[in-house]
């Protein structure tokens, strides 16, 4: 907590900066709080302070990421897991693992949004490609470093293989997977931006460009800035989470 005192530092000279070069493709920091305030956070009480623009926009736009985050986990975690116990399995899967997270997922939205027919079924499948890998490698690399012996342990008890699966592998891959999903939160943000952007009709992504297009530069920031605090704020979330789901392993 003792080095947050560089971050009001940091936009203290980004004010001044700002203010001296009086530029207005680059407005300073109290500018942009003020259209953040202006365009999200100035509504009635009953809606916790949100104006119709942030009901509108913000709150679909995180619906869309964590439905979308959530199916990725889901689907990576579950193969991840059953690839990593298979050798053979992981021999063959993997060149077109190799393959697929080489392909640029934003490269694939017109693909989806012609397959799909759908703006919100276009965004999900977007967000899904772009965040199973991290989930996917980290569950396989997770679930092939459990050790033999405790394999053999559960066998002996005469667990079965969905057993060993919850008891054993899972426990022991949980760091790896959950440094996967940590991953993929980050990236199912830009996924859900990126996405809005080419097939959305609200969120965030759609709000910033229709900025960009009216020329509003404090809205184009804000919305940049709004992006940058809900990132903060979800990996914090998912490290306090973390921390207690792994505090068994530091008792």
């Amino acid at each position: 907590m003792n080095r947050f005192w560089f971050v009001p530092l940091v936009v203290a000279v980004w004010e001044a900066l700002t203010r001296f070069q009086d530029d207005l493709d680059f407005p300073p920091p109290s500018t942009i709080a003020a259209r953040m305030h202006e365009l999200w956070f100035s509504g009635p009480a009953a809606r916790l302070f949100l104006t119709d623009a942030a009901v509108a926009n913000l709150l679909p736009s995180l619906a869309r990421m964590f439905t979308g985050w959530t199916l990725a986990a889901a689907a990576g975690v579950l193969a991840g897991i059953l690839i990593g116990r298979s050798r053979t399995a992981l021999d063959y899967v993997a060149p077109l693992i190799q393959f697929g997270r080489s392909v640029p997922p934003p490269l694939l939205l017109p693909f989806f949004f012609v397959l799909l027919q759908g703006s919100l079924a276009t965004q999900l499948a977007g967000i899904v490609f772009g965040v199973v890998w991290p989930v996917l490698l980290n569950s396989i690399d997770g679930a092939r470093s459990v050790e033999v012996l405790q394999i053999e342990t559960a066998r002996v008890f005469g667990l079965s293989r969905a057993e060993q699966i919850v008891r054993v592998i899972l426990p022991a891959a949980a760091p790896k997977v959950l440094a996967g999903l940590r991953l993929s939160l980050s990236l199912a943000l830009i996924m859900m931006v990126i996405s809005e952007l080419f097939a959305g009709t609200d969120g965030i992504g759609y709000q910033l460009l229709q900025a960009q297009r009216s020329f509003d530069t404090p809205a184009v920031w804000a919305a940049i800035a709004l992006l940058g605090l809900l990132g903060y704020l979800v990996n914090s979330l998912f490290v306090l989470v973390e921390r207690r789901l792994l505090g068994w392993q530091r008792a």
